[in-house]
């Protein structure tokens, strides 16, 4: 059974940084998919269990990006 996870990233101003913030998080072990909305920041992660939020934040911030909250 999937889970579906919830998060808003800060700093995103183009396509290329959708692209760079949905590689690096589809990099952690269980991800199946990544959907991020440009103008809200919102991303939505599927994953086999649950995903670590502080692996998740490590992936935004690799991007170069902020996870809000």
């Amino acid at each position: 059974m999937s889970d579906t996870s919830h998060y808003t990233v800060t700093g995103m101003t183009c396509a290329h940084c959708v692209a760079s913030v949905t590689e690096e998080i589809s990099d952690i072990p269980g991800v199946e998919a990544v959907s991020v909305d440009l103008p809200t920041g919102a991303v939505t992660v599927i994953s086999e269990g649950l995903v670590d939020t502080a692996a998740v934040r490590a992936a935004v911030e690799e991007a170069g990006y902020r996870l809000a909250g």
